[in-house]
């Protein structure tokens, strides 16, 4: 009793940090992890150091609650292992093991999360969308031996991840340590997973012929960005004005091509005529997509392909608000399981939005939750909070139902303050051509409060 009276008191000053761990306790307990390495690893095994205990103090790291992973360990009671085979798990990790974590933990979440999104508008009705894209890690520190003295970059991996913006969920990711990959080639392994009814969203770089015919075969429709050489459609028709939109003027042609076995695929291509050129000096964005023409006019699908920006966001909040980019750890399979473990965060993020969206008419107070002010909350109060009630008290989140669960995390939801965690957009700022700077004056500095005093720079 004294326990649950401590733990309300947490759910009424901290409730934010509290879904965290409920939510963590459901998506990724540490009993479902060590099944999911037993069943994926290859090479990898078990003796004294379980891989969840591995995955918990990355986490530690993904949320910021530890400034590295050597940190994390050090703190920790219950690392029973040295450094070196801690470093020496983390650096073999299989990316299969990976894959099949961000897989089960959005499988095991997408029942919690969907009554709590119930009553929200799908992005296009009829169809479970998928946005595909792909996510390169960023150069790390040149910490291996056979780095040392490059002056180049070192750039550990990359990863296609696969977003449901109806969810805001991750729900795929497929990782690869050879960053010079090209994407194309992890495309075939993510696409065996398209199911009938999706719709699948993505750039130019995944237009090609033998994704749509996969793609169309499964049962799923595709909107892609057409690539100059790839798939080359030949045209059956002049194409037609259809409307305009927000950017510029809306076209549409049918066209078709052959698909490797031979096949002949119509589709319809989808002309935006910008009224700006893009950053890259385009000026018409050319679309292709299996969706039908009833319901789906070329305006409506010129639309629909903007929403594809909301990985680009995810990304952002990867990188901002988690700790995805870990640059410190030079191996390939140590860098992909920090990114990972990010996107699993991040999936637990998008559940505590949507438990405080689902308790709380945010439309009507026109506020929108930043997932920046989120994860400070669960920063602020996660370490106290784990101290303050034993590890045994979130046992029984893990075994309540999904529906259960959920109105668990409404009812705990209605204790937040929105406005607390409020996103604070700022104005666009004007695009101003820099042109050439000279040595003397980049290297120039003067004194702020000098020049508040003056009004101007001197």
């Amino acid at each position: 009793m004294a326990l649950d009276a401590i733990l309300q008191r947490f759910v009424e000053e901290c409730p934010v940090a509290v879904m965290a761990r409920m939510t963590l306790e459901r998506g990724l307990s540490a009993a479902w992890i060590d099944e999911v390495f037993d069943q994926h690893r290859q090479h990898q095994y078990t003796r004294e150091l379980l891989f969840s205990t591995v995955v918990d103090l990355m986490g530690l790291v993904a949320m910021g609650l530890r400034p590295s992973l050597h940190a994390a360990a050090t703190a920790s009671k219950d690392l029973k292992v040295s450094m070196t085979a801690l470093y020496d798990k983390v650096n073999h990790t299989e990316p299969a093991v990976l894959r099949a974590l961000v897989q089960g933990s959005a499988e095991r979440l997408t029942p919690v999360v969907s009554p709590l999104r119930k009553g929200v508008e799908r992005l296009v009705p009829g169809y479970c969308v998928r946005v595909l894209d792909g996510s390169h890690l960023p150069a790390s520190q040149k910490r291996l031996a056979a780095l040392r003295g490059f002056r180049g970059g070192a750039m550990p991996g990359q990863s296609l991840v696969v977003f449901d913006p109806d969810l805001g969920l991750v729900i795929d990711l497929e990782p690869c340590e050879d960053s010079h990959a090209q994407e194309r080639t992890l495309l075939p392994a993510v696409l065996t997973r398209a199911q009938p009814g999706e719709l699948w969203i993505a750039d130019r770089n995944f237009s090609t012929r033998a994704a749509m015919a996969t793609i169309v075969a499964r049962g799923a429709a595709f909107l892609f960005r057409e690539h100059a050489a790839s798939p080359n459609p030949t045209p059956t028709a002049p194409r037609r004005k259809v409307s305009r939109v927000e950017t510029g003027v809306v076209y549409e042609q049918p066209v078709t091509f052959t698909t490797e076995a031979g096949k002949t695929l119509s589709i319809r291509r989808i002309e935006l005529e910008l009224d700006h050129p893009t950053e890259d000096g385009d000026t018409t964005i050319r679309l292709l997509t299996s969706l039908p023409a009833k319901g789906f006019d070329g305006g409506a699908v010129a639309r629909l392909y903007r929403r594809r920006w909301t990985i680009e966001n995810l990304f952002q909040k990867l990188e901002s608000v988690l700790k995805s980019e870990v640059r410190t750890l030079g191996y390939p399979r140590a860098a992909l399981l920090a990114f990972s473990t990010a996107v699993l965060a991040y999936n637990v993020l998008a559940v505590i939005q949507a438990a405080v969206e689902a308790s709380h008419d945010l439309a009507a107070a026109k506020i929108e939750l930043s997932s920046y002010f989120v994860a400070v909350e669960v920063k602020a109060y996660h370490a106290g909070m784990m101290v303050a009630l034993p590890t045994a008290t979130w046992a029984k989140f893990e075994a309540m139902t999904p529906t259960k669960l959920s109105l668990e995390l409404r009812r705990i939801a209605a204790y937040v303050t929105p406005k607390a965690l409020r996103k604070h957009p700022r104005k666009a700022k004007p695009k101003v051509k820099k042109g050439y700077a000279s040595r003397a004056s980049v290297q120039r500095h003067v004194a702020t409060a000098r020049v508040l005093a003056e009004g101007e720079v001197k």
